[in-house]
């Protein structure tokens, strides 16, 4: 058999085939992450021999080549690393162009915050500047979505091209069709150079690369000889770049060249390989009169593209969704404590914002664990099919370190800088105050828990009073079921209060019981101690609790047994803020598991994970909503109420919800807690999140760098059914300037698509008058590679809904942030 080298196959046109020579960077993914480093550090060393080999003249047969530095961490590890001559040698290298600096830092999922982008987009530029170069390009691989934020910080750290190697994967290019640019148009009107790509690694399949010849995107006959490479290398490219170039040309490609990224190896985190330079330069040899073939940079690229009349590309404005966001949620616990830490130092920067009490270097090292948590890979390739190999237990456990460590070093630096506000360390006789501090950039009614120590919670078990030193008073707050005590505040941005506790000099009186102790006449409750005779709630408390309900002066939630939470009424104006096309009551947990043929076979365990698409789910998924069986008063006083909801529901052995109303706002503060069971099947968790308000509202996501309406800001064909949020959601009406706020503090992806297994909608696939239904996607294991294989364990998932009136979304978004930030509560001397 002969590979088929028809007429028809080969394409009509000249073409001009740019080829960007670079190594996909996975850390964790194909080896130990210090090993990737350590690997990075010495691909930028081979580059830098085989260029300067080509620039002597040794090698005058590798003067195409050419090395793009996918992402700046490579390069900065190598500059910790390199010597006084090594660094003169790269500069030399990257100011002739033989080696490139992307504007990437690394591969990121959409867990960074804005001002973390900023810092990371900002490292190759500062860098390139200390030498008088200036980069213009970056390029991202593997991953396929952005916040809309991205291309804003692009742009402020002065970079005009982006260059997007899509892997569809269980994901999927946008516009339709890959090979195309277009205008990416930023919040602010901006606009950033996009080059929607190929996959990151195609110019293996099109056989650039010696011995490195590939088999994922393209299907075709020529498979049969992939396991002889050597001897018909040749052939099977020729065959294969003039299909690919002839396949442009029917679909009516508008260019005469064609960009295409190659590795040095079949792999991900490869060599720089000579061979590719020399392998060209006999193509041309042979072929390039008709298909020329150039080693070239990012920035040489777009300089060509740029010659091309690109007033006529279209312009998109919006969100760019990532499918891959999905794996934060393969490890939740550790993707809360990375949450939690982005707050603490961004609670840091506003208490410190002259580095006065924690350093530049502090900020630093806690902002570069942010990023390798927030980094694209999230496990080793095998952590599926074999979860309790070696390998995958270590490098899964030092990608959750970064969380840690993230945690650990932001909570340093917050210790240092309340110490430096005169905070009170350990020792005898400290005097029981307390400051409260604002650091959201708005005014905000927050309730907050005063830090007592074990010993020192007897004096509670006292009669005492709580002292805004501000006014000079005594403050109202509440005794929890925790021994817990809390207050309630009102405080301005930047504002802080000093609250001191004052016992009451009472000897050893305590405090009187609240307990009968005697028979009372008019009780409604016979012998048997049942209480079932109906009676008018009555309550010494502003929230009144029933066995189905609960209410303030300003909501009230209503619930039954089986069903769950039935109404969510905004009493002011007579609202029900629930989704009245809902299909599952709010907060009621939704499990998924999709079987396998055997579910104790890890190829039947990790096949029926690859058939999924899109989908998350395989079309045998079985689902099961959770059953509210028991309510559960926890406690009622003056600032609030709290009960506890409970719920049967298969894949957990215990979910409850703690609703906490506030007495003096219209505020519901809400935690889930549940114990995941371990199971090898592929796995969903949902919460349910039914809100809305009326038909004129729209609906909001606060994400990294501004407001995004999904749905609508989003580019043509991009990802429906999920994003990833900064601080949550709300609907908001611009006829009457109300809104409703829905905190997201721990759990970042909000599902948005239809549960059901179905071919999946595209942005602008979706009809006009359609609305997006809200899920917080808190747990899932559902791919075959990469991702925790178990989400067994214990888990608390907070939320908040709240009312404004009189706002514009972006004082929403503000509030969301105060919401999820809370004030910073310390023992002061």
């Amino acid at each position: 058999m002969s590979i088929s080298t028809k007429e028809e196959h080969k394409p009509v046109r000249n073409w001009t085939i740019y080829v960007i020579h670079h190594s996909h960077t996975d850390i964790g993914y194909t080896e130990r992450q210090e090993r990737i480093e350590q690997y990075h550090v010495d691909f930028i060393r081979q580059a830098l021999k085989i260029s300067e080999a080509a620039h002597s003249g040794m090698h005058p047969e590798w003067k195409p080549f050419r090395w793009t530095c996918e992402t700046f961490w490579a390069v900065e590890k190598f500059l910790e690393e390199a010597s006084a001559s090594e660094k003169a040698a790269f500069q030399q290298a990257v100011a002739r162009g033989d080696i490139e600096l992307s504007g990437t830092y690394l591969n990121m999922t959409e867990l960074p915050d804005f001002d973390l982008l900023l810092r990371n987009h900002g490292k190759a530029q500062q860098y390139a500047e200390s030498f008088g170069h200036r980069i213009d390009s970056a390029m991202t691989a593997d991953i396929n979505g952005y916040g809309w934020g991205y291309a804003s910080s692009l742009l402020q750290n002065n970079i005009q091209h982006l260059f997007s190697c899509i892997h569809t994967h269980h994901g999927m290019y946008p516009l339709g069709r890959k090979q195309t640019p277009f205008w990416w148009e930023t919040p602010d009107g901006g606009k950033l150079l996009v080059w929607n790509g190929e996959h990151y690694m195609f110019g293996n399949e099109l056989g650039f690369c010696p011995n490195a010849l590939g088999k994922y995107i393209i299907k075709d006959e020529i498979q049969h000889y992939l396991m002889e490479p050597e001897s018909r290398h040749n052939d099977i490219a020729t065959v294969r770049i003039n299909r690919y170039l002839r396949n442009l040309e029917q679909e009516q490609y508008p260019y005469s060249f064609v960009p295409v990224m190659v590795s040095g190896l079949g792999t991900d985190n490869a060599s720089p390989n000579a061979d590719i330079a020399e392998w060209i330069t006999q193509w041309n040899e042979q072929f390039g009169d008709q298909v020329t073939i150039k080693l070239t940079t990012l920035s040489e690229f777009f300089a060509v593209l740029k010659e091309e009349d690109l007033s006529k590309l279209p312009v998109h404005r919006g969100d760019w969704p990532d499918w891959w966001t999905d794996g934060v949620a393969s490890t939740a616990m550790h993707t809360q404590i990375y949450r939690d830490a982005q707050r603490t130092l961004r609670k840091v920067k506003r208490l410190d914002p002259a580095h006065e009490a924690a350093s530049p270097s502090d900020m630093d090292e806690a902002m570069q664990a942010l990023t390798m948590y927030a980094e694209h890979t999230w496990g080793y390739h095998s952590s599926v099919y074999e979860p309790w190999h070696p390998q995958v237990q270590m490098l899964e456990v030092r990608k959750q370190a970064y969380a840690a460590e993230a945690s650990k070093l932001a909570y340093r630096a917050l210790d240092k800088a309340l110490v430096a506000r005169h905070g009170a360390l350990l020792a005898p006789h400290r005097p029981l105050r307390y400051e409260v501090i604002n650091t959201e950039p708005s005014e905000a009614t927050l309730q907050v828990t005063i830090p007592l120590d074990g010993w020192e919670t007897v004096i509670l078990q006292k009669k005492f009073e709580l002292i805004d030193e501000s006014i000079g008073q005594a403050i109202p707050y509440q005794l929890s079921h925790t021994k817990s005590l809390v207050t309630e505040l009102t405080l301005l941005p930047g504002e802080s209060r000093t609250l001191h506790l004052q016992p009451f000099d009472m000897g050893d009186v305590s405090a009187p019981s609240d307990k009968i102790l005697t028979a009372r006449n008019i009780e409604p409750i016979a012998c048997e101690g049942v209480a079932d005779i109906w009676m008018q709630p009555a309550t010494e408390h502003p929230i009144i609790v029933n066995e189905d309900f609960i209410e303030s002066g300003t909501m009230r939630i209503e619930w039954k047994i089986n069903e769950g939470i039935t109404a969510w009424v905004d009493k002011r104006s007579s609202v029900d803020l629930l989704d009245q096309n809902r299909q599952h009551a709010p907060f009621t947990p939704v499990y998924e598991v999709t079987p396998a043929l055997d579910q104790h076979d890890p190829s039947q365990v990790c096949s029926t994970r690859s058939r999924m698409g899109r989908n998350r789910k395989g079309i045998n998924v079985q689902r099961d909503v959770g059953r509210l069986t028991r309510m559960k008063v926890l406690d009622n006083g003056p600032l609030f109420a709290l009960i506890e909801l409970a719920y049967e529901v298969k894949g957990l052995s215990y979910y409850a919800v703690h609703l906490k109303m506030f007495a003096n706002q219209p505020r519901v503060e809400v935690s889930v807690r549940f114990h995941k069971d371990s199971i090898w099947l592929p796995e969903n968790v949902y919460v349910a999140l039914p809100f809305a308000m009326g038909s004129d509202a729209e609906l909001y996501v606060e994400k990294a760098g501004g407001l995004v309406r999904p749905w609508k800001d989003q580019i043509p064909g991009s990802c429906l059914d999920y994003t990833c949020v900064q601080e949550g959601l709300f609907w908001h009406s611009a006829n009457d300037q109300e809104a409703l706020a829905l905190s997201m503090t721990d759990t970042p992806l909000l599902q948005l698509g239809t549960l059901e297994h179905k071919p999946r909608l595209l942005h602008t696939m979706q009809q006009a008058d359609s609305r997006p239904s809200t899920y917080a996607w808190i747990l899932t294991n559902y791919w075959e590679t990469n991702f925790k294989a178990t989400l067994g364990g214990f888990y608390e998932f907070r939320y908040a809904i709240a009312r404004h009136h009189q706002v514009d979304p972006q004082q929403v978004s503000e509030a969301l942030h105060a919401s999820t930030g809370q004030f910073t509560v310390h023992r002061i001397l």
